[in-house]
């Protein structure tokens, strides 16, 4: 860690908690107009230029509502500069325009509150940040007890934020000047939210961590595409047998190319719950059963008939071509996966490495305590279970263990706080009695839960 100063929670006493929050329902500087034109555009970019400091910028998703992740709205705000709202609509693909908004603020530090969730669709537009501060996670590591930009905003400057436009759907237009309103928040006070954030870290000496986190962000790789997407469909664990799981396999297919093709939120086409339901139901007919009347099932049953009948004959030919599948090419009841096997099993299964794994976990989470972070950013859970669990047959002396972990993905600081106290933990043979002991990761995708 930095050596700045003495660890300082980021928590504030309690006697902040009683102060009056001061409701922001306006944006506390001037707003420009929407920007939907290059020739806007431009201009927002000269005038951002002229602003001082780091670039505070959000971007407004249509999750629920598109099939797609694009950006539908961006907001950029600069001290001295007016908030600007881009409406990217009418910009894609304006390689010209969108390379003279990364000339001029590549080098800049860009401020994103939850930078995983939105940079996907701001590199996706075209724009390219080369420095990052993510106000989310570098609260998480100060310590905060809550990390949403709301409750950072009373924490830290004692202002109550309006959310109540949060899940509307962006795509619409005209936007409402209500949701554009709310929009130019979330730039309006972020600057302020780094700062506090900052002198934070500063204050704790993690503003060398925190600076390496968000690097990794920006260098890390777009996530490779899940596999078997379709297993993780809501209500599996009702789903039983093979012939089941192709039926699901294959509603979820037709259900995504139909989604695609519109580009309306898979589970505004069709639910989950009726995908799982209508496999269920239908599992269990003969072909002769379901074609006289397998329509009669897909228009009543009552998870599916709300939404099912605009596309009954594609649902219809899904479950026949599930039906028709020969045994040999069903899906198996689990995927194939190098995923770790849940850790409520290793204590009959692999009883050292459970062992070893309740003292690397207690351990560890003393260290998370004593540095007023989470766990999961302390270290990646998942990392101390793969060692953990290659130590079975694998020595693990201290440089081998740090190897281990820089190569499955732990940061170098990481690794030096952590590696000591899961190499003590692989000398024990004996679990710890631990209460109210952590749940495991999700199970794995099945069709069983």
């Amino acid at each position: 860690m930095d050596s700045e100063s003495q660890p300082n929670s980021g928590e504030n006493d309690s006697n902040s908690q009683a102060k009056a929050l001061t409701p922001l329902r306006r944006a506390r500087v001037e707003v420009a107009p929407l920007v939907a034109s290059k020739e806007d555009f431009r201009s927002s970019i000269n005038e951002l230029k002229a602003g001082v400091g780091p670039l505070a910028v959000d971007a407004e998703r249509a999750s629920g509502y598109r099939y797609n992740s694009h950006a539908y709205l961006f907001q950029f705000y600069r001290r001295e500069s007016r908030i600007f709202l881009v409406d990217p609509m009418g910009l894609r693909g304006q390689s010209a325009i969108i390379s003279e908004f990364n000339d001029a603020f590549r080098e800049e530090l860009w401020l994103i509150h939850a930078s995983t969730q939105d940079l996907p669709c701001i590199r996706e537009f075209g724009l390219e940040p080369n420095h990052l501060f993510d106000t989310e996670l570098g609260a998480r590591l100060a310590g905060f007890p809550r990390v949403g930009l709301g409750p950072l905003a009373e924490e830290l400057l004692g202002l109550s934020l309006a959310k109540e436009h949060s899940a509307v759907d962006w795509s619409m237009r005209p936007l409402h000047p209500e949701w554009r309103a709310y929009a130019a928040l979330d730039v309006d006070v972020l600057i302020d939210i780094y700062e506090g954030v900052l002198n934070a870290l500063i204050a704790q000496g993690k503003k060398t961590i925190a600076e390496d986190e968000f690097a990794s962000i920006l260098k890390a790789p777009a996530p490779a595409p899940r596999r078997d997407p379709w297993r993780r469909t809501s209500g599996m664990h009702k789903v039983k047998g093979r012939r089941a799981l192709a039926l699901v396999r294959e509603l979820w297919l037709t259900r995504d190319e139909i989604a695609r093709e519109v580009d309306i939120a898979p589970g505004r086409v069709f639910p989950d719950l009726a995908i799982a339901d209508l496999a269920l139901a239908t599992s269990q007919m003969t072909l002769e059963q379901f074609k006289s009347g397998g329509d009669g099932i897909i228009r009543t049953l009552p998870s599916a008939r709300r939404k099912g009948a605009e596309h009954a004959s594609k649902w219809h030919a899904a479950i026949l071509r599930g039906l028709l599948l020969a045994e040999r090419d069903l899906p198996p009841m689990r995927s194939a996966t190098d995923s770790l096997p849940p850790v409520k099993v290793w204590r009959e299964k692999a009883p050292f490495a459970y062992a070893r794994l309740t003292h690397a976990r207690f351990h560890l989470q003393s260290l998370a305590h004593e540095l007023k972070m989470p766990l999961e950013n302390l270290i990646s859970p998942e990392s101390v279970r793969r060692l953990i669990w290659v130590s079975e047959k694998r020595s693990f002396d201290l440089d081998s263990a740090k190897a281990f972990l820089l190569e499955i993905g732990a940061r170098e600081w990481q690794v030096n706080l952590a590696s000591e106290i899961i190499v003590r933990a692989l000398q024990e043979s004996e679990p710890l009695i631990i209460k109210d002991e952590p749940a495991d990761s999700k199970p794995e995708d099945g069709g069983e839960a």
